[in-house]
Formats: C-alpha cells, structure tokens, sequence
C-alpha cells in the first residue's frame, strides 16, 4: 500500500508596480526532495502572481490526494480559500471578480488534494518564503518575459 504524501509548499508573488512586471517563486518540499519554480511576465498584478504560484505548485503534483500544506503571505489567497469566499464567487459565477480565469484553475486543481493553507508574515526571515521571494522578484527581471493573457484580457 502507497502512503499518502505530505507536501509543504512556499509560495510568493511579486509584481514591480501593480500592474508591472512580475513573477512568482515556488518551493515544493516532500521528504529529502526539493524543487523550486518561478516564472515571470510582462504585465501583470501582484495578486496574480500570488495566486499562480500556488496553482503551479498544486499543479507539480504527481500523487492525486497529497496531502498539503500551503505556506503564504498572501492574504488574497489564504482569505479566500480558507475564509470560503472562494465558494461563494464560485455561485456567482465570478461575477465582478478579478483573476477569475485564476481562481477556476485553482479549484481544479485544489480538488485533487487535502489542501491545507498557513498564512505567514512577508520578509520574517521564513527561509522557504524568503527563498519564494527571491525567485518572484528574479524571474520579474528576466529578459524574455512571458505575456499574461488572462490580465491583458481582463484590461480590454
């Protein structure tokens, strides 16, 4: 029998300006195993990058039912999902909200785990946000930055 894995994840969202360049930094820890992820683009929000540095994580997975712990300083999303507001966008079809096409990724993906979210303070010296950052703020500075369709449509 296949024990369940426990995954820690630590993620972190930057944006220089909001809307500005941004990225995302994400460390996914399991046992001895570690795998960091970060991306950046041209134009986009902090909250977005926030957001898809927890969906990439979640979507690195490869064991459906992992059991997770989110480590986030963002209050955007740990509120939303753990204070369930997430679920009531849902029944209004996102209507009005930002980063829709965001949220409806998350929860795909969300629904596959035992999801656990632990807010933490920004730049407290927690080595795995920390290191989050740093991956965010570096990926926003790379040369070729990628477009973010989902905010550029939402702007039109």
């Amino acid at each position: 029998m296949t024990s369940i894995p426990q995954i820690t994840i630590y993620t972190d969202g930057a944006a220089r300006g909001n809307p500005g360049p941004g990225g995302y930094g994400v460390v996914l820890l399991s046992g001895q195993h570690k795998k960091e992820l970060s991306d950046g683009f041209e134009l986009t929000t902090n909250n977005r990058m926030e957001l898809l540095a927890v969906i990439v994580g979640l979507e690195a997975l490869k064991v459906p039912g992992s059991r997770v712990t989110i480590y986030s300083d963002s209050k955007y999303v740990v509120d939303a999902v753990e204070k369930k507001w997430v679920w009531d966008w849902v029944k209004k079809r996102f209507k009005g909200k930002k980063n829709a096409d965001l949220w409806k990724r998350f929860l795909k993906v969300y629904e596959k785990h035992q999801v656990r979210f632990v807010w933490v303070k920004g730049h407290a010296n927690i080595p795995g946000n920390e290191r989050c950052d740093q991956l965010a703020v570096e990926a926003s500075h790379e040369p070729m930055l990628k477009r973010d369709e989902g905010y550029l449509q939402s702007q039109t």
